[in-house]
């Protein structure tokens, strides 16, 4: 399919073809995205940035990404610094940007918020995290990680550990895996446990995740342990996060249950789920993850934005 032109919302909005296409492509970005090879392939071309929320890697790997391709970046800088907090409207933000460039990254707090963007954009808007929701970009790049490593998915076995409640990652990760035939095992509290929804969405896709309440218990089975932070941002009683702050970290003896093969990945930053000693095994697999979303947002931005190498 021509990609020209189109939003990056949901990753349910794409076929297990159309994600392989992209990831493909992300595979012959790599060069590029190391610096290695140049190209101008989007010469001209100006993303814009509006960020509602921190963002590191996110945020900085879509301006390496458009710079390794020629194009240039337009950072909002914090909201508060904007006519948003003159009461300009989403929608107006949004009308405007697309008048200064060619595509619009956005993160924003609430869920439905990139969805409500690419209403009132004619340029395409990609989302880059909204609330609980969605984080599609962040998915591409998880499932580029694991493909590198692991060569493909199908059959895989992978825990997700830690907030599955808030981490809006997972929610996308967890059924975008399902399409490519691995097997998932959801690890947290009652409280953090995976959203129903998207457990649905996993069985309506064929997949029979399992729920479980201790690492230890599936560690040794393992392909992948992808770990998540306890968003302490997104809980709106502080007492429930300190219930929960601090209940899942991996350590290094944990590992010695684990398949020599088997990686750890984690969307960062992390605070204390991962002990520094775990960075120097060869499990560690998350700043090479962090590394990925250069090459994958490159593709991207080639394709909605139709560049040719």
């Amino acid at each position: 399919m021509s990609f020209k032109g189109t939003d990056i919302v949901s990753i349910r909005d794409f076929s297990r073809e159309q994600i392989d296409e992209i990831l493909d492509l992300a595979d012959k970005m790599i060069p590029y995205a190391r610096g290695d090879k140049i190209t101008k392939a989007l010469d001209g071309k100006i993303l814009s940035c509006l960020f509602f929320e921190p963002s590191t890697r996110t945020r900085m790997s879509f301006e390496t990404a458009i710079n390794r391709l020629g194009g240039r970046s337009l950072d909002m800088g914090t909201p508060s610094m904007t006519s948003i907090v003159k009461g300009e409207t989403l929608a107006d933000t949004i009308r405007m940007l697309e008048a200064y460039s060619d595509v619009i990254v956005l993160r924003h707090p609430h869920e439905g918020a990139a969805r409500l963007a690419a209403r009132f954009s004619q340029k395409p808007v990609i989302n880059a995290g909204d609330g609980a929701g969605q984080h599609p970009t962040q998915t591409l790049l998880d499932l580029f990680t694991m493909r590198k490593q692991k060569g493909n998915m199908d059959g895989i076995k992978v825990a997700m550990v830690g907030d599955l409640k808030y981490g809006r990652t997972v929610h996308s990760l967890a059924e975008a895996l399902t399409m490519f035939g691995a097997e998932l095992t959801f690890i947290a509290p009652p409280s953090l446990q995976m959203p129903k929804e998207t457990i649905k969405q996993v069985e309506k896709l064929g997949g029979k995740p399992k729920v479980k309440s201790k690492l230890e218990e599936v560690m040794s089975d393992l392909d992948v342990l992808y770990v998540t932070r306890i968003q302490k941002e997104r809980f709106p009683d502080l007492a429930e996060y300190q219930k929960v702050a601090g209940m899942y970290r991996v350590e290094l003896d944990a590992l010695r249950e684990a398949k020599s093969n088997m990686i750890i990945m984690h969307p960062l930053p992390r605070v204390d789920e991962i002990s520094p000693e775990v960075d120097a095994t060869p499990h560690a697999k998350y700043f090479d993850q962090a590394f990925n979303g250069v090459p994958v947002r490159m593709a991207l931005l080639m394709l909605v934005l139709g560049g040719e190498l």
